[in-house]
């Protein structure tokens, strides 16, 4: 049994150093225009050459998800930004427009085929494979049971198996949802959902004459709960898939750290034999502390009910991130970041520096001022903290609290 790839989705270059320095084996990325979460923050082409460049030095591939649907006056600029992916050897594409595929064989790219594509069976696996793709990402309204049934196919096709194992999941079939479009002029399938399934919803029932109105659940009846496998991933493992993705191109590193710590931990558990109840239950608690809806197994045990829908809006996660303050200098030979209080902190408080090429997480284990020691530093302070890899100008500095 080989071991597979944990790939994690990131939004931007601290989101890509925290998932390398967390364990990700791979990360996925999208530029402006062209991907599922064209919404969220993405990079630009121009950036790409020094984003590979760093997963490289890294030993950790990059995937450019270009994964939407393309119009025909889109096509050149599609190509364009190819072209640029080309010349910074980003390492796949992931698409599900046959026209994007065309052109990724054309500049002899790797081809992986997005969930967009509804891959739920081997038929369609093979005629994936005869049109040049080299892996699928399978649909995630699959069961563990097809999951295995597909996965044995395609390793007699010689096709690479990717699945969806935490984040969070559409009320309809992967981005195939119009009531965004609809209701506002922005296409979930051109990554512009703007999420009305995560709304509180009225139910006005008429019998008659009479009217009735009935609230559903509260809050929210369109929303699911995020997906989480961690505690069946030996089983996900045994089934032969070549990749675990991690959904999270919106999210923020505290997500990222979290998820892509807490899954690279039970894959590496599952080989070395040390996968356990008690090491789930850590991971479980880790999981919660970072953004999520509540959650769910998905479809893999069995098809999603009522209680697989969330019962509020927004996060249940139990940790926020809070800014505390500025890097004003840092002093390479001292490794010492000069930060600026825009709050009160403490040693011992976990803490996070993140800039535009920065993302350092570390417990604050020193601080002075005037060289002089502090427990406690109170906002409008400025003061100095022991880093232990270079941070710079301007990045922003977080505590990690209980919420």
């Amino acid at each position: 049994m080989e071991k597979p790839e944990l790939l994690v989705g990131v939004a931007n270059f601290s989101c890509a150093i925290a998932a390398v320095k967390n364990g990700a084996d791979a990360v996925y990325f999208g530029v402006k225009g062209f991907n599922m979460r064209d919404l969220g923050t993405n990079f630009k082409t121009s950036e790409l050459k020094k984003l590979m460049s760093y997963l490289r030095e890294n030993k950790v591939k990059g995937y450019l998800a270009l994964n939407t649907v393309v119009f025909e006056e889109e096509m050149k600029e599609m190509e364009k930004v190819l072209v640029q992916a080309k010349k910074a050897k980003v390492d796949a594409v992931i698409c599900s427009d046959l026209g994007v595929l065309s052109i990724v064989k054309k500049l002899k790219l790797e081809p992986h085929i997005s969930t967009q594509a509804s891959i739920g069976n081997s038929i369609a696996l093979q005629q994936y494979k005869d049109l040049g793709a080299e892996r699928i990402v399978l649909a995630r309204e699959l069961s563990l049971d097809q999951i295995n049934k597909i996965t044995k196919n395609a390793k007699n096709l010689g096709i690479e198996v990717e699945i969806f194992v935490h984040g969070a999941m559409c009320i309809a079939v992967s981005g195939r949802c119009f009531m965004s479009h609809e209701l506002f002029g922005k296409s979930a399938n051109k990554g512009e959902c703007l999420q009305v399934c995560r709304r509180a919803y009225f139910f006005d029932g008429h019998k008659g004459s009479e009217k009735k109105e009935l609230e559903i659940r509260g809050d929210t009846i369109l929303s699911p709960k995020d997906m989480k496998t961690i505690e069946f991933l030996d089983k996900i493992i045994a089934s032969g898939v070549s990749s675990l993705k991690i959904e999270g191109r919106t999210k923020p590193s505290d997500y990222v750290v979290a998820v892509t710590k807490c899954y690279r931990e039970a894959i590496d558990s599952v080989f070395d034999k040390t996968f356990s109840k008690k090491k789930i239950i850590v991971w479980d608690k880790e999981l919660s502390k970072v953004f999520n809806r509540g959650f769910s197994t998905g479809f893999f045990l069995r098809k999603p009910d009522k209680n697989d829908l969330t019962d509020k809006q927004g996060s249940k996660q139990t940790q926020r991130k809070v800014m505390v303050g500025t890097v004003k200098k840092y002093y390479a030979k001292a490794g010492v970041a000069e930060v600026k209080l825009i709050e009160n902190i403490s040693i011992s408080d976990k803490i996070v520096f993140e800039g535009a090429t920065t993302f350092l997480e570390q417990d604050l284990t020193s601080m002075q001022i005037n060289h002089t020691e502090l427990k406690r530093a109170k906002k409008s302070q400025k003061v100095g903290i022991k880093v232990s890899e270079r941070v710079r100008e301007n990045d922003k500095v977080f505590v990690l609290e209980k919420k």
